[in-house]
Protein backbone atom coordinates (compact mmCIF):
# COMPACT_ATOMS: atom_id res chain seq x y z
CA UNK A 1 0.00 0.00 0.00
CA UNK A 2 3.42 2.16 0.51
CA UNK A 3 4.12 1.74 -2.87
CA UNK A 4 0.46 2.57 -4.33
CA UNK A 5 0.52 5.57 -2.51
CA UNK A 6 3.96 6.60 -3.57
CA UNK A 7 3.45 6.49 -6.99
CA UNK A 8 0.00 7.56 -6.75
CA UNK A 9 1.87 10.94 -4.82
CA UNK A 10 3.87 11.07 -7.97
CA UNK A 11 1.46 11.46 -10.89
CA UNK A 12 -0.55 13.63 -8.88
CA UNK A 13 2.75 16.01 -8.47
CA UNK A 14 3.81 15.40 -11.72
CA UNK A 15 2.84 18.49 -14.14
CA UNK A 16 3.26 17.32 -17.76
CA UNK A 17 2.49 20.25 -19.13
CA UNK A 18 5.47 21.82 -17.45
CA UNK A 19 7.73 19.14 -19.17
CA UNK A 20 6.76 19.63 -22.15
CA UNK A 21 6.38 23.18 -22.17
CA UNK A 22 2.78 23.42 -23.47
CA UNK A 23 -0.14 25.51 -22.76
CA UNK A 24 1.83 26.18 -18.98
CA UNK A 25 -0.78 28.67 -17.33
CA UNK A 26 0.26 31.87 -15.76
CA UNK A 27 0.24 32.10 -11.57
CA UNK A 28 -0.54 35.68 -11.69
CA UNK A 29 -2.37 36.72 -8.14
CA UNK A 30 -5.48 38.66 -8.80
CA UNK A 31 -5.71 40.62 -5.92
CA UNK A 32 -2.17 42.35 -7.60
CA UNK A 33 -2.61 46.60 -8.21
CA UNK A 34 -4.39 46.70 -11.87
CA UNK A 35 -0.86 48.36 -13.20
CA UNK A 36 1.20 45.39 -11.77
CA UNK A 37 -1.81 42.70 -12.80
CA UNK A 38 -1.35 44.37 -16.25
CA UNK A 39 2.24 44.06 -16.85
CA UNK A 40 2.19 40.73 -15.61
CA UNK A 41 -0.30 38.90 -18.18
CA UNK A 42 1.40 41.89 -21.13
CA UNK A 43 4.86 42.23 -20.70
CA UNK A 44 6.47 40.51 -18.17
CA UNK A 45 8.91 37.81 -19.86
CA UNK A 46 9.61 36.10 -16.45
CA UNK A 47 6.09 35.01 -16.06
CA UNK A 48 5.57 31.50 -18.12
CA UNK A 49 2.18 31.22 -19.55
CA UNK A 50 1.37 34.63 -19.89
CA UNK A 51 0.62 36.44 -23.27
CA UNK A 52 3.97 38.11 -23.36
CA UNK A 53 5.47 36.03 -25.94
CA UNK A 54 2.40 36.19 -28.06
CA UNK A 55 1.99 39.56 -27.90
CA UNK A 56 5.83 40.02 -29.38
CA UNK A 57 4.42 37.69 -32.02
CA UNK A 58 1.62 38.94 -33.91
CA UNK A 59 3.42 42.58 -33.04
CA UNK A 60 5.99 40.93 -35.93
CA UNK A 61 3.73 39.64 -38.13
CA UNK A 62 2.19 42.88 -38.58
CA UNK A 63 5.59 44.72 -39.10
CA UNK A 64 6.52 42.23 -41.59
CA UNK A 65 2.77 42.47 -43.38
CA UNK A 66 3.76 46.92 -43.36
CA UNK A 67 6.79 45.81 -45.38
CA UNK A 68 5.01 44.00 -47.67
CA UNK A 69 2.03 46.44 -48.16
CA UNK A 70 4.90 49.61 -48.36
CA UNK A 71 6.81 47.31 -51.35
CA UNK A 72 3.58 47.10 -52.89
CA UNK A 73 2.27 50.82 -53.43
CA UNK A 74 5.36 51.54 -55.37
CA UNK A 75 3.31 49.54 -57.71
CA UNK A 76 0.60 51.61 -59.36
CA UNK A 77 -1.53 48.46 -60.92
CA UNK A 78 -1.78 47.08 -57.07
CA UNK A 79 -1.74 50.33 -55.17
CA UNK A 80 -4.44 52.50 -56.81
CA UNK A 81 -7.58 50.22 -57.50
CA UNK A 82 -6.73 49.19 -53.87
CA UNK A 83 -5.87 52.75 -52.46
CA UNK A 84 -8.83 52.68 -49.90
CA UNK A 85 -7.83 49.04 -48.35
CA UNK A 86 -4.32 50.73 -48.16
CA UNK A 87 -5.49 53.38 -45.77
CA UNK A 88 -7.76 51.16 -43.87
CA UNK A 89 -4.40 48.88 -43.16
CA UNK A 90 -2.17 51.59 -42.21
CA UNK A 91 -4.83 53.18 -40.07
CA UNK A 92 -4.86 49.77 -38.31
CA UNK A 93 -1.55 49.06 -37.88
CA UNK A 94 -0.99 52.75 -36.07
CA UNK A 95 -3.62 51.91 -34.55
CA UNK A 96 -2.38 48.67 -32.83
CA UNK A 97 1.20 50.25 -32.46
CA UNK A 98 -0.08 52.98 -30.62
CA UNK A 99 -1.93 51.09 -28.22
CA UNK A 100 1.46 49.10 -27.62
CA UNK A 101 3.33 52.39 -27.01
CA UNK A 102 0.91 53.94 -25.02
CA UNK A 103 0.86 50.68 -22.97
CA UNK A 104 4.49 50.05 -22.34
CA UNK A 105 4.52 53.64 -21.30
CA UNK A 106 1.72 53.48 -18.63
CA UNK A 107 3.49 49.89 -17.19
CA UNK A 108 6.85 51.72 -17.53
CA UNK A 109 7.07 51.96 -13.54
CA UNK A 110 6.92 48.07 -13.04
CA UNK A 111 9.31 47.02 -15.75
CA UNK A 112 12.72 45.82 -14.19
CA UNK A 113 15.03 48.11 -16.17
CA UNK A 114 12.94 51.30 -15.51
CA UNK A 115 11.32 50.65 -11.97
CA UNK A 116 14.42 52.24 -9.50
CA UNK A 117 14.48 55.31 -11.89
CA UNK A 118 13.44 58.44 -10.51
CA UNK A 119 10.95 58.87 -13.66
CA UNK A 120 10.45 55.60 -15.17
CA UNK A 121 8.51 56.75 -17.81
CA UNK A 122 10.87 59.45 -19.03
CA UNK A 123 13.56 56.63 -18.99
CA UNK A 124 11.17 54.28 -21.31
CA UNK A 125 10.58 57.82 -23.29
CA UNK A 126 14.52 57.63 -23.54
CA UNK A 127 15.07 54.24 -24.17
CA UNK A 128 16.10 52.60 -27.65
CA UNK A 129 13.16 50.72 -27.90
CA UNK A 130 10.76 52.84 -27.35
CA UNK A 131 12.24 55.89 -29.80
CA UNK A 132 11.32 53.13 -32.50
CA UNK A 133 8.43 52.43 -31.00
CA UNK A 134 7.84 56.43 -31.78
CA UNK A 135 9.64 56.07 -34.82
CA UNK A 136 6.98 53.20 -36.05
CA UNK A 137 4.14 55.65 -35.78
CA UNK A 138 5.18 59.10 -35.94
CA UNK A 139 5.05 59.52 -39.76
CA UNK A 140 1.42 58.60 -39.17
CA UNK A 141 0.56 61.77 -36.96
CA UNK A 142 3.10 64.02 -38.85
CA UNK A 143 1.21 63.41 -41.98
CA UNK A 144 -2.16 64.66 -40.18
CA UNK A 145 -0.70 67.58 -38.21
CA UNK A 146 2.65 68.88 -40.67
CA UNK A 147 2.22 69.20 -44.34
CA UNK A 148 5.13 66.44 -45.59
CA UNK A 149 6.13 64.81 -49.37
CA UNK A 150 4.71 61.81 -49.44
CA UNK A 151 7.68 59.86 -50.53
CA UNK A 152 9.42 61.21 -47.11
CA UNK A 153 6.69 59.96 -45.25
CA UNK A 154 6.98 56.09 -47.00
CA UNK A 155 11.05 56.05 -46.20
CA UNK A 156 10.13 57.09 -42.40
CA UNK A 157 6.91 54.39 -42.23
CA UNK A 158 10.52 52.18 -43.17
CA UNK A 159 11.37 52.32 -39.90
CA UNK A 160 8.81 50.25 -38.48
CA UNK A 161 11.13 47.58 -39.35
CA UNK A 162 13.35 48.63 -36.37
CA UNK A 163 10.60 46.87 -33.99
CA UNK A 164 11.63 43.70 -35.08
CA UNK A 165 14.98 44.61 -33.10
CA UNK A 166 12.64 43.88 -29.32
CA UNK A 167 12.69 40.45 -30.55
CA UNK A 168 15.98 40.07 -31.93
CA UNK A 169 18.23 42.19 -29.53
CA UNK A 170 16.98 39.46 -26.28
CA UNK A 171 17.99 36.82 -28.92
CA UNK A 172 21.15 37.94 -29.62
CA UNK A 173 21.94 38.63 -26.46
CA UNK A 174 20.98 35.09 -25.52
CA UNK A 175 23.10 33.38 -28.27
CA UNK A 176 26.08 35.53 -26.84
CA UNK A 177 25.59 34.30 -23.48
CA UNK A 178 25.09 30.53 -24.69
CA UNK A 179 28.56 30.48 -27.08
CA UNK A 180 30.81 32.40 -24.91
CA UNK A 181 34.38 31.38 -25.13
CA UNK A 182 33.56 29.22 -28.17
CA UNK A 183 35.17 29.59 -31.81
CA UNK A 184 33.42 32.09 -34.65
CA UNK A 185 32.93 28.28 -36.77
CA UNK A 186 31.13 27.11 -33.45
CA UNK A 187 29.21 30.21 -33.18
CA UNK A 188 27.85 29.28 -36.81
CA UNK A 189 27.19 26.06 -36.02
CA UNK A 190 25.15 26.64 -33.51
CA UNK A 191 23.17 29.46 -35.69
CA UNK A 192 22.36 27.06 -38.87
CA UNK A 193 22.40 23.18 -36.89
CA UNK A 194 20.21 22.43 -34.15
CA UNK A 195 22.27 22.29 -30.72
CA UNK A 196 22.19 22.68 -27.30
CA UNK A 197 23.92 26.42 -27.51
CA UNK A 198 21.03 27.71 -30.55
CA UNK A 199 18.75 29.31 -28.37
CA UNK A 200 16.12 31.27 -29.89
CA UNK A 201 18.42 32.54 -32.29
CA UNK A 202 18.66 29.37 -33.80
CA UNK A 203 14.96 29.05 -34.18
CA UNK A 204 14.00 32.63 -36.17
CA UNK A 205 17.16 31.67 -38.35
CA UNK A 206 15.16 28.48 -39.12
CA UNK A 207 12.04 30.62 -39.32
CA UNK A 208 13.71 33.05 -41.45
CA UNK A 209 14.60 30.73 -44.17
CA UNK A 210 11.26 28.71 -43.98
CA UNK A 211 9.92 32.44 -44.53
CA UNK A 212 12.36 32.77 -47.67
CA UNK A 213 11.69 29.55 -49.03
CA UNK A 214 7.23 30.31 -49.20
CA UNK A 215 8.39 34.05 -50.36
CA UNK A 216 10.31 32.52 -53.39
CA UNK A 217 8.38 29.54 -54.54
CA UNK A 218 4.92 31.88 -54.35
CA UNK A 219 7.02 34.18 -56.36
CA UNK A 220 7.85 31.27 -59.06
CA UNK A 221 3.80 30.23 -59.20
CA UNK A 222 2.49 34.19 -59.61
CA UNK A 223 5.64 34.34 -62.36
CA UNK A 224 3.71 32.07 -64.66
CA UNK A 225 1.07 34.02 -64.40
CA UNK A 226 1.06 36.81 -67.57
CA UNK A 227 -0.94 39.57 -66.19
CA UNK A 228 0.47 39.17 -62.54
CA UNK A 229 4.10 39.25 -64.19
CA UNK A 230 3.68 42.19 -65.65
CA UNK A 231 3.00 44.02 -63.31
CA UNK A 232 5.09 43.02 -60.88
CA UNK A 233 7.92 41.57 -63.07
CA UNK A 234 10.61 43.77 -61.19
CA UNK A 235 9.83 42.94 -57.89
CA UNK A 236 9.90 39.19 -58.68
CA UNK A 237 13.56 39.73 -59.92
CA UNK A 238 14.83 41.63 -57.09
CA UNK A 239 12.95 38.80 -54.66
CA UNK A 240 14.40 36.40 -56.56
CA UNK A 241 18.50 37.85 -56.40
CA UNK A 242 17.67 38.23 -52.69
CA UNK A 243 16.81 34.97 -52.19
CA UNK A 244 19.00 33.48 -53.91
CA UNK A 245 21.83 35.70 -51.76
CA UNK A 246 20.58 34.67 -48.84
CA UNK A 247 19.97 30.83 -49.73
CA UNK A 248 24.01 30.98 -50.80
CA UNK A 249 25.07 32.64 -47.67
CA UNK A 250 22.95 29.25 -45.89
CA UNK A 251 24.40 26.67 -47.80
CA UNK A 252 28.36 28.56 -47.42
CA UNK A 253 27.46 28.54 -43.67
CA UNK A 254 26.73 25.41 -43.32
CA UNK A 255 29.44 24.27 -45.27
CA UNK A 256 31.86 25.88 -43.50
CA UNK A 257 30.74 24.72 -39.84
CA UNK A 258 29.57 21.20 -40.80
CA UNK A 259 32.97 19.95 -39.46
CA UNK A 260 31.44 20.64 -35.86
CA UNK A 261 28.98 17.94 -36.12
CA UNK A 262 29.66 14.77 -35.04
CA UNK A 263 30.53 12.27 -38.37
CA UNK A 264 31.49 14.90 -40.48
CA UNK A 265 34.77 15.60 -38.86
CA UNK A 266 37.50 16.40 -41.36
CA UNK A 267 38.34 19.77 -43.51
CA UNK A 268 38.17 17.84 -46.70
CA UNK A 269 35.86 14.68 -46.14
CA UNK A 270 33.64 16.49 -43.18
CA UNK A 271 32.40 18.70 -46.00
CA UNK A 272 32.69 16.36 -49.08
CA UNK A 273 30.41 14.03 -46.80
CA UNK A 274 28.24 17.26 -46.04
CA UNK A 275 27.96 18.19 -49.58
CA UNK A 276 26.67 14.95 -50.24
CA UNK A 277 23.98 14.80 -47.95
CA UNK A 278 20.44 15.33 -49.76
CA UNK A 279 19.43 17.99 -47.33
CA UNK A 280 22.84 19.94 -48.93
CA UNK A 281 22.40 18.77 -52.39
CA UNK A 282 18.71 20.55 -52.12
CA UNK A 283 20.15 23.65 -50.91
CA UNK A 284 22.59 23.70 -53.79
CA UNK A 285 19.72 23.04 -55.93
CA UNK A 286 17.79 25.45 -54.81
CA UNK A 287 20.19 27.86 -55.84
CA UNK A 288 21.67 26.35 -59.11
CA UNK A 289 19.42 27.42 -61.55
CA UNK A 290 19.72 31.10 -60.95
CA UNK A 291 23.98 31.08 -61.02
CA UNK A 292 23.84 28.75 -64.67
CA UNK A 293 21.16 31.46 -66.19
CA UNK A 294 23.48 34.24 -65.39
CA UNK A 295 26.57 32.38 -66.18
CA UNK A 296 25.64 30.69 -69.36
CA UNK A 297 22.61 32.58 -70.65
CA UNK A 298 24.45 33.88 -73.67
CA UNK A 299 25.45 29.87 -74.69
CA UNK A 300 22.29 28.78 -74.45
CA UNK A 301 18.37 29.60 -73.20
CA UNK A 302 18.52 27.79 -70.06
CA UNK A 303 14.80 29.92 -69.01
CA UNK A 304 13.09 26.28 -68.87
CA UNK A 305 15.81 26.41 -65.73
CA UNK A 306 13.39 28.81 -64.07
CA UNK A 307 10.83 26.27 -63.11
CA UNK A 308 13.26 24.13 -61.08
CA UNK A 309 13.57 26.97 -58.56
CA UNK A 310 10.71 25.30 -56.79
CA UNK A 311 12.73 23.09 -55.97
CA UNK A 312 13.55 25.20 -53.18
CA UNK A 313 10.12 24.17 -51.76
CA UNK A 314 12.19 20.79 -50.57
CA UNK A 315 14.63 22.88 -47.68
CA UNK A 316 11.08 22.78 -45.52
CA UNK A 317 11.58 19.14 -44.93
CA UNK A 318 14.75 19.92 -43.47
CA UNK A 319 14.49 18.51 -39.87
CA UNK A 320 11.60 17.83 -40.20
CA UNK A 321 10.70 14.47 -38.28
CA UNK A 322 7.73 13.04 -40.30
CA UNK A 323 10.20 13.19 -43.47
CA UNK A 324 12.79 11.46 -41.50
CA UNK A 325 10.11 8.69 -40.57
CA UNK A 326 8.96 8.14 -44.34
CA UNK A 327 12.46 7.79 -45.50
CA UNK A 328 13.25 5.20 -43.02
CA UNK A 329 10.32 2.94 -43.54
CA UNK A 330 10.51 3.29 -47.33
CA UNK A 331 14.39 1.75 -46.85
CA UNK A 332 12.57 -0.66 -44.89
CA UNK A 333 9.70 -1.94 -47.12
CA UNK A 334 11.96 -1.12 -49.99
CA UNK A 335 12.29 -5.10 -50.93
CA UNK A 336 8.54 -5.71 -50.51
CA UNK A 337 7.82 -2.57 -52.18
CA UNK A 338 9.92 -3.92 -55.44
CA UNK A 339 8.30 -6.96 -55.44
CA UNK A 340 5.21 -5.26 -55.77
CA UNK A 341 6.42 -2.39 -58.45
CA UNK A 342 7.94 -5.41 -60.52
CA UNK A 343 4.36 -7.04 -60.73
CA UNK A 344 3.13 -4.00 -61.75
CA UNK A 345 5.60 -3.61 -64.43
CA UNK A 346 4.95 -6.69 -65.52
CA UNK A 347 1.11 -6.51 -65.76
CA UNK A 348 2.13 -3.68 -67.83
CA UNK A 349 4.06 -4.75 -69.76
CA UNK A 350 1.26 -7.53 -70.43
CA UNK A 351 -1.48 -5.04 -70.94
CA UNK A 352 -0.24 -2.96 -73.32
CA UNK A 353 1.44 -6.39 -75.55
CA UNK A 354 -2.46 -7.42 -75.24
CA UNK A 355 -4.30 -4.41 -76.09
CA UNK A 356 -1.84 -3.76 -78.94
CA UNK A 357 -2.88 -7.41 -80.19
CA UNK A 358 -6.26 -6.76 -79.93
CA UNK A 359 -6.69 -3.11 -81.23
CA UNK A 360 -4.21 -2.57 -83.69
CA UNK A 361 -6.31 -4.05 -86.62
CA UNK A 362 -9.26 -1.49 -85.73
CA UNK A 363 -7.19 1.71 -84.16
CA UNK A 364 -3.86 1.27 -86.26
CA UNK A 365 -3.45 5.56 -85.27
CA UNK A 366 -4.27 5.24 -81.36
CA UNK A 367 -2.61 1.21 -80.95
CA UNK A 368 0.49 1.82 -83.12
CA UNK A 369 3.02 0.11 -81.14
CA UNK A 370 3.86 -1.50 -77.63
CA UNK A 371 5.39 1.74 -75.86
CA UNK A 372 1.99 3.79 -77.21
CA UNK A 373 0.22 1.04 -75.96
CA UNK A 374 1.98 1.35 -72.91
CA UNK A 375 0.21 4.85 -72.01
CA UNK A 376 -3.23 3.11 -72.48
CA UNK A 377 -2.27 0.45 -69.90
CA UNK A 378 -1.38 2.86 -67.17
CA UNK A 379 -4.48 4.96 -67.24
CA UNK A 380 -6.40 1.75 -67.39
CA UNK A 381 -4.80 -0.23 -64.38
CA UNK A 382 -4.52 3.39 -62.79
CA UNK A 383 -8.37 3.58 -63.14
CA UNK A 384 -8.18 7.08 -64.26
CA UNK A 385 -8.98 6.33 -67.89
CA UNK A 386 -9.32 10.10 -69.54
CA UNK A 387 -10.70 8.28 -72.67
CA UNK A 388 -8.53 9.80 -75.17
CA UNK A 389 -7.68 5.61 -75.63
CA UNK A 390 -10.16 3.17 -75.62
CA UNK A 391 -10.44 0.03 -77.00
CA UNK A 392 -13.23 -0.54 -79.40
CA UNK A 393 -13.42 -4.84 -79.83
CA UNK A 394 -14.99 -6.54 -78.10
CA UNK A 395 -11.77 -8.62 -76.91
CA UNK A 396 -10.04 -5.46 -75.52
CA UNK A 397 -13.12 -3.90 -73.69
CA UNK A 398 -13.63 -7.45 -71.93
CA UNK A 399 -10.20 -7.40 -71.40
CA UNK A 400 -9.70 -4.00 -70.00
CA UNK A 401 -12.26 -4.09 -67.37
CA UNK A 402 -10.91 -7.02 -66.39
CA UNK A 403 -7.54 -5.48 -65.93
CA UNK A 404 -8.81 -2.23 -64.53
CA UNK A 405 -10.53 -4.18 -61.70
CA UNK A 406 -7.25 -6.02 -60.87
CA UNK A 407 -5.46 -2.83 -61.40
CA UNK A 408 -7.51 -1.12 -58.23
CA UNK A 409 -5.85 -3.74 -56.23
CA UNK A 410 -2.20 -3.93 -57.73
CA UNK A 411 -1.82 -0.03 -57.56
CA UNK A 412 -3.09 0.11 -54.15
CA UNK A 413 -0.54 -2.43 -52.63
CA UNK A 414 2.19 0.38 -52.52
CA UNK A 415 0.21 2.51 -50.65
CA UNK A 416 -1.06 -0.22 -47.87
CA UNK A 417 2.61 -1.33 -47.62
CA UNK A 418 3.39 2.25 -46.54
CA UNK A 419 0.91 3.18 -44.57
CA UNK A 420 1.37 -0.31 -42.55
CA UNK A 421 4.61 0.51 -42.46
CA UNK A 422 4.26 4.01 -41.21
CA UNK A 423 2.05 2.92 -38.24
CA UNK A 424 4.44 0.62 -37.53
CA UNK A 425 7.14 2.44 -36.75
CA UNK A 426 5.19 5.38 -34.83
CA UNK A 427 4.41 2.08 -32.80
CA UNK A 428 8.33 1.19 -32.37
CA UNK A 429 8.97 5.31 -31.97
CA UNK A 430 6.45 5.25 -29.16
CA UNK A 431 7.65 2.44 -27.87
CA UNK A 432 11.11 3.68 -27.26
CA UNK A 433 9.99 7.02 -25.68
CA UNK A 434 8.27 4.38 -23.13
CA UNK A 435 11.65 2.88 -22.83
CA UNK A 436 13.52 6.46 -22.40
CA UNK A 437 10.68 6.81 -19.77
CA UNK A 438 11.12 3.99 -17.89
CA UNK A 439 14.71 4.54 -17.63
CA UNK A 440 13.97 8.07 -16.57
CA UNK A 441 11.36 7.40 -14.19
CA UNK A 442 13.65 4.87 -11.93
CA UNK A 443 14.52 7.06 -9.86
CA UNK A 444 10.86 8.27 -9.10
CA UNK A 445 12.55 12.37 -10.18
CA UNK A 446 12.46 14.13 -13.48
CA UNK A 447 15.86 16.81 -14.13
CA UNK A 448 15.67 19.64 -16.11
CA UNK A 449 18.09 17.58 -18.76
CA UNK A 450 15.29 14.20 -18.75
CA UNK A 451 12.47 16.83 -19.12
CA UNK A 452 14.61 18.24 -21.80
CA UNK A 453 14.80 14.77 -23.63
CA UNK A 454 11.06 13.86 -23.03
CA UNK A 455 10.03 17.26 -24.48
CA UNK A 456 12.19 16.45 -27.53
CA UNK A 457 10.90 13.49 -28.07
CA UNK A 458 6.92 14.49 -27.86
CA UNK A 459 7.43 17.18 -30.58
CA UNK A 460 9.65 14.73 -32.89
CA UNK A 461 6.59 12.18 -32.20
CA UNK A 462 3.80 14.90 -32.28
CA UNK A 463 2.36 13.68 -28.75
CA UNK A 464 -0.37 15.66 -27.30
CA UNK A 465 0.17 16.47 -23.20
CA UNK A 466 -2.37 13.67 -22.73
CA UNK A 467 -0.57 11.27 -24.79
CA UNK A 468 2.83 11.46 -22.76
CA UNK A 469 0.68 11.77 -19.30
CA UNK A 470 -0.97 8.14 -20.44
CA UNK A 471 2.47 7.18 -21.15
CA UNK A 472 3.62 7.94 -18.15
CA UNK A 473 1.20 6.31 -16.21
CA UNK A 474 1.92 3.34 -17.62
CA UNK A 475 5.78 3.29 -17.06
CA UNK A 476 4.72 4.06 -13.57
CA UNK A 477 2.78 1.24 -12.97
CA UNK A 478 5.19 -1.07 -14.54
CA UNK A 479 7.79 0.37 -12.09
CA UNK A 480 5.51 -0.49 -9.27
CA UNK A 481 5.35 -4.12 -10.79
CA UNK A 482 8.61 -4.15 -10.71
CA UNK A 483 9.33 -3.37 -7.28
CA UNK A 484 6.95 -5.65 -6.41
CA UNK A 485 8.74 -8.93 -8.63
CA UNK A 486 12.10 -7.62 -8.58
CA UNK A 487 13.45 -10.37 -10.98
CA UNK A 488 11.57 -12.27 -13.67
CA UNK A 489 11.59 -16.08 -12.54
CA UNK A 490 14.14 -17.23 -15.54
CA UNK A 491 16.81 -14.76 -14.22
CA UNK A 492 16.26 -16.40 -10.49
CA UNK A 493 16.41 -19.58 -11.94
CA UNK A 494 19.74 -19.03 -13.05
CA UNK A 495 20.79 -18.14 -9.72
CA UNK A 496 20.41 -21.70 -7.22
CA UNK A 497 20.69 -19.70 -3.87
CA UNK A 498 18.19 -16.92 -5.42
CA UNK A 499 16.18 -19.66 -6.34
CA UNK A 500 15.95 -21.25 -2.88
CA UNK A 501 15.50 -17.76 -1.24
CA UNK A 502 12.73 -17.25 -3.42
CA UNK A 503 10.99 -20.99 -2.67
CA UNK A 504 11.07 -19.46 0.90
CA UNK A 505 9.24 -16.80 0.10
CA UNK A 506 6.86 -18.39 -1.80
CA UNK A 507 6.25 -20.90 0.69
CA UNK A 508 5.63 -18.08 3.68
CA UNK A 509 2.98 -16.03 1.25
CA UNK A 510 1.20 -19.57 0.98
CA UNK A 511 1.32 -20.09 4.87
CA UNK A 512 0.46 -16.52 5.12
CA UNK A 513 -2.52 -17.17 2.98
CA UNK A 514 -3.68 -20.56 4.73
CA UNK A 515 -3.50 -18.55 7.81
CA UNK A 516 -5.94 -16.15 6.71
CA UNK A 517 -8.72 -17.27 4.26
CA UNK A 518 -11.24 -19.24 5.86
CA UNK A 519 -10.18 -23.04 5.31
CA UNK A 520 -13.56 -24.74 5.12
CA UNK A 521 -15.03 -22.39 2.28
CA UNK A 522 -10.90 -22.70 0.70
CA UNK A 523 -11.05 -26.49 0.61
CA UNK A 524 -14.88 -26.23 -0.96
CA UNK A 525 -13.75 -23.88 -3.78
CA UNK A 526 -10.61 -25.90 -4.29
CA UNK A 527 -12.55 -29.18 -4.53
CA UNK A 528 -15.22 -27.58 -6.74
CA UNK A 529 -14.65 -28.11 -10.60
CA UNK A 530 -11.31 -29.96 -9.86
CA UNK A 531 -9.77 -26.51 -9.23
CA UNK A 532 -6.97 -28.23 -7.73
CA UNK A 533 -5.76 -31.58 -8.65
CA UNK A 534 -6.01 -34.35 -5.99
CA UNK A 535 -1.68 -33.58 -5.55
CA UNK A 536 -1.89 -30.06 -5.74
CA UNK A 537 -4.62 -30.27 -2.90
CA UNK A 538 -2.32 -32.49 -0.84
CA UNK A 539 0.47 -30.42 -1.14
CA UNK A 540 -1.33 -27.30 -0.36
CA UNK A 541 -2.26 -29.45 2.87
CA UNK A 542 0.92 -30.51 3.69
CA UNK A 543 2.43 -26.94 3.82
CA UNK A 544 -0.75 -25.93 6.03
CA UNK A 545 0.40 -28.76 8.49
CA UNK A 546 -2.64 -30.34 8.00
CA UNK A 547 -1.27 -33.94 6.92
Amino acid sequence: MQTQSKQDKFLEDLDVKAILGQDIEADIDRNLPMRKWLYSWLLDPNIPGNFQKNLDKWISYLIIINLFTLMFENVPAVFEPNQIWFQIFDIFSVAVFTVEYALRLYLAPEDEEFKHRKNARLGFATSPFAIIDFLAIAPFYLQAFIPIDLRVLRFLRLLRIMKLFRVLIPAIAEFKELNQGRTFRQKVHALVFPSNYGGTMQHIFEVFIGVWVILSVLAVILESVKGINYILHLQFVILDAVAVAIFTLEYCMRMYACVEEPGYKGAVLGRFKQAKSPSTLIDFLAILPFFLEVFLHHLIDLRFLRVFRLARLLKLTRGSDATAVLVKVVVREWPVMGAATFIMMLLLVLTASLGYLFEYDAQPEKFENIPTSIYWAVITLASVGYGDISPVTPMGRAMTSILALMGIGIFAIPAALLASAFSDELVKERDLLKAKLFAILKDGHISDAEAAIIRAEAKRLHLTVEEVNKLIEVVVKEHELEERNPLPIHLIAQNPALAVEHYKVLLGQIRQLGVQVDATQFDQAAQAGERLTANEFALWQKIQGKS
